[in-house]
């Protein structure tokens, strides 16, 4: 049975919730989040980052890529083409924390969620779950929108899962961090450039 701490950092590493944390956009460190990424040919410029901390632990980097600079929410949803959430953990998890914490995150937010999104959550979820040695510190997982493809998921460079083709799967990923029920207010404005 996971402490309520490995809990809390078991969720703050899944791509699919947080908790509420203190970020500070300016501690993002550069060689953990660069300041471009290609994303299907085409080059996308760092929007905002952060560090997730944890008490007085460091979790993860997070960092949002555009094409464009967008400053709300509702403007990153609307954009067109590749878009890119990179996450580096800064601590391990295990698979079985992760699971738990995902599943535990699942059941809290499944009833605001379309079906099949629900679904795909679960897959990704599941499939990060089962990674066989857990996430581990220096891990990159990316989150990657790319038109005609559909949402791929990368663990360390490698696909976690098949493209899955509803942007509003994608968006429902984003709205973790950037929704109006965002967890962490100051991760949310460190993403959006704001900070």
């Amino acid at each position: 049975m996971p402490t309520p701490f490995k809990t809390a950092l078991a969720i703050a590493s899944c791509v699919a919730s947080c908790l509420p944390s203190l970020v500070c956009a300016a501690e993002a460190e550069p060689a953990l989040i660069g300041a471009s990424a290609q994303v299907a040919g085409q080059q996308l410029q760092l929007n905002g980052a952060g560090i997730s901390k944890r008490l007085l632990f460091k979790v993860y980097t997070v960092g949002l890529y555009l094409r464009d600079q967008r400053r709300t929410t509702e403007a990153v949803l609307s954009s067109d083409g590749p878009r890119r959430l990179v996450i580096r953990l800064m601590r391990d998890i295990s698979a079985k924390e992760f699971e738990e914490a995902v599943l535990d995150k699942l059941a809290k937010d499944i009833a605001q969620m379309d079906a099949r999104v629900a679904e795909q959550m679960n897959g990704l979820s599941q499939a990060l779950a089962h990674l066989p040695s857990g996430l581990r510190s220096g891990d990159l997982l990316t989150l990657d929108w790319i038109p005609g493809t559909g949402t791929v998921v990368e663990h360390n460079r490698r696909r976690v899962v098949q493209p899955m083709q509803d942007i509003a799967f994608y968006n429902t990923l984003l709205n973790f961090w950037l929704g109006e029920q965002a967890d962490d207010p100051q991760l949310k404005t460190a993403l959006l450039g704001l900070s």
